[in-house]
């Protein structure tokens, strides 16, 4: 729901249920292509053909279009180059970036929400510094594609090796350098290829076409950003957790102080973490990087002075540039703002359905479970609830969330449905309302169970450093 008094009305749960006209056909011919990925592009069979031309035509009528089809013929001749590569790279994100539009548009349909702020065009390109790395990295993800998903070997792996050592040194290709390396790490975990039960097609297809882009010059050029001053009101916090690393992003909406409309923004910081670091005592590694988590576990609002930002609305965090603000209740946000807020356009580049993590407020529903699954019911009409996105690093639980009568929550796609991620939820206790946050621990605790984590957390540590110091010392 969004409130009416904020210049809203009832979220239109049955614009979330309706089917989205192509969505399926664009998906169809993604899927078809990534098939194509599987058994390589060395010795093309008439199935991988048919999927290639597929790709060519649907982009017809595109300024790709031209490109795609002398590329899709070379292609199918088993005679292409690096250039046909990323042709074929790019007209499977222009397609995934179609998706990602029409989806975002429903999104801002149903909620009722301004469309979002227009992007900028982008600075012109200067000279690209490692143009030569760029080209060995382009070569090796082509080889890729002519072996297949299948026909990896370590071998064939192992030649990122190089290219990625020789990038990681330079600030302007760390990026792209970090991308190449995590993907040649999931392949060379699943070498070789002929041995595995089950290929994980749609993502390494996504990794090897975005990096393929990637190393074409200018493509990761930064975009015109700015500078914000004014209140930043935290909306929740999303965590996510991987085996070596841990990011909290934070949402929220700007109140710019010269009066400006609203802002949808994010605020993101990352950590490298040992994987017996786990729950609560995460925070432990990203508390010092940002002090605006203190702020969202005190339920407070920062104050923002010059804070650099991306056209994509992400903050540059400096803690030098904000301070605590007032007590500021994400709910209360929610309700007064939320619905007003606009939300900038995403980079091209970046526009695939993944990226979706829209913030909403729900307010008036009934919990119901579908086959197994927590679902909130919308005047009839259910929303799917991902449990599974909460991290263990707060209070938050699926239990508070069935009980719950409000969330503030991401809206996001997956598999064919919309998905609420829940960042927070209202609950009625004893005649009391009383929130449930998932970021609520990230400046500290004094939950019994947080504690427990965070000293746990604080002993591996602890014993980490000693024993990497003694390896350092020997």
């Amino acid at each position: 729901m969004v409130p009416a008094d904020a210049g809203g009305g009832l979220m239109r749960g049955d614009l979330l249920s309706d089917p989205v006209e192509g969505l399926d056909e664009a998906l169809g011919v993604v899927d078809a292509f990534d098939g194509v990925l599987v058994a390589g592009l060395l010795r093309p069979g008439p199935a991988q053909a048919t999927a290639v031309a597929g790709l060519a035509d649907a982009v017809a009528g595109t300024p790709l279009a031209v490109r795609v089809a002398e590329a899709a013929g070379r292609v199918t001749a088993g005679a292409a180059g690096e250039d046909d590569f990323v042709a074929l790279a790019a007209a499977r994100s222009a397609l995934l970036g179609s998706v990602h539009d029409a989806l975002a548009l429903r999104i801002d349909e149903a909620v009722g929400r301004p469309g979002p702020e227009e992007m900028p065009a982008p600075a012109a390109a200067g000279p690209e510094q490692g143009t030569n790395l760029l080209a060995a990295a382009r070569s090796w993800l082509c080889d890729l594609a002519r072996s297949g998903w299948r026909g990896i070997d370590h071998e064939l792996v192992a030649g990122a090796a190089p290219v990625v050592s020789a990038m990681l040194p330079d600030p302007g290709l760390r990026r792209r350098a970090t991308l190449l390396d995590g993907f040649a790490a999931e392949l060379a975990a699943s070498c070789p290829g002929a041995t595995l039960e089950r290929v994980p097609v749609r993502r390494w297809a996504d990794l090897w076409s975005r990096a393929l882009l990637l190393t074409v010059p200018g493509s990761a050029g930064e975009r015109p950003a700015g500078a914000v001053t004014g209140r930043l009101l935290p909306l929740g916090v999303d965590v996510q957790e991987h085996a070596t690393a841990v990011q909290a992003q934070v949402h929220a909406v700007f109140e710019p102080a010269d009066g400006g409309a609203p802002r949808l923004v994010r605020a993101g910081v990352s950590a490298p973490k040992p994987d017996t670091v786990v729950g609560a005592g995460l925070w432990q590694l990203l508390r010092p990087h940002m002090s605006l988590l203190g702020a969202v576990s005190e339920g407070r609002s920062m104050e923002l002075d010059a804070m650099p930002v991306t056209v994509e609305g992400d903050l540059v965090w400096d803690d030098e540039r904000a301070r605590p603000g007032e007590s500021a209740d994400a709910f209360a946000t929610a309700r007064v703002m939320l619905s007003a807020a606009t939300a900038a356009r995403v980079a091209p580049l970046d526009r695939h359905p993944v990226r979706i993590a829209v913030p909403v407020l729900l307010e008036g529903y009934t919990t119901r479970s579908d086959e197994g699954r927590l679902a909130f019911d919308l005047a009839g009409l259910p929303v799917a609830v991902d449990t599974d996105r909460m991290p263990a690093a707060g209070p938050l639980t699926p239990e508070a969330v069935a009980a719950s009568g409000a969330c503030v929550g991401l809206l996001r796609w997956d598999a064919g449905e919309f998905l609420l991620q829940p960042l927070a939820v209202e609950a009625t206790v004893r005649k009391k309302t009383v929130a449930v946050h998932a970021g609520a621990w990230a400046g500290g605790t004094t939950d019994k169970a947080g504690v427990r984590a965070e000293k746990a957390a604080t002993d591996a540590v602890a014993v980490l450093r000693e024993r990497a110091g003694r390896l350092l010392r020997k």
